[in-house]
């Protein structure tokens, strides 16, 4: 399975936030934020972190989408 990161990109844009600005809100590193950019898997706690900071559930910002042989 992929991680498909596109619901937290839309969240931001309904939000009117910047990935800058979900980097400051939530203290994520740097390294944590080119995981999100490239479909990486972050750890829980980033994951946390940014639903708090968006006040949000985690459905609404990651998915798992079925790769070709699955």
């Amino acid at each position: 399975m992929n991680t498909c990161y596109k619901k937290l990109w839309k969240l931001l844009i309904d939000k009117d936030m910047t990935k800058a600005d979900l980097h400051k809100a939530a203290g994520l590193s740097s390294s944590t934020m080119t995981k999100l950019r490239h479909g990486e898997d972050v750890s829980m706690t980033a994951l946390k972190k940014i639903c708090v900071a968006l006040n949000c559930n985690i459905a609404d910002i990651v998915e798992f989408v079925p790769t070709e042989n699955e």
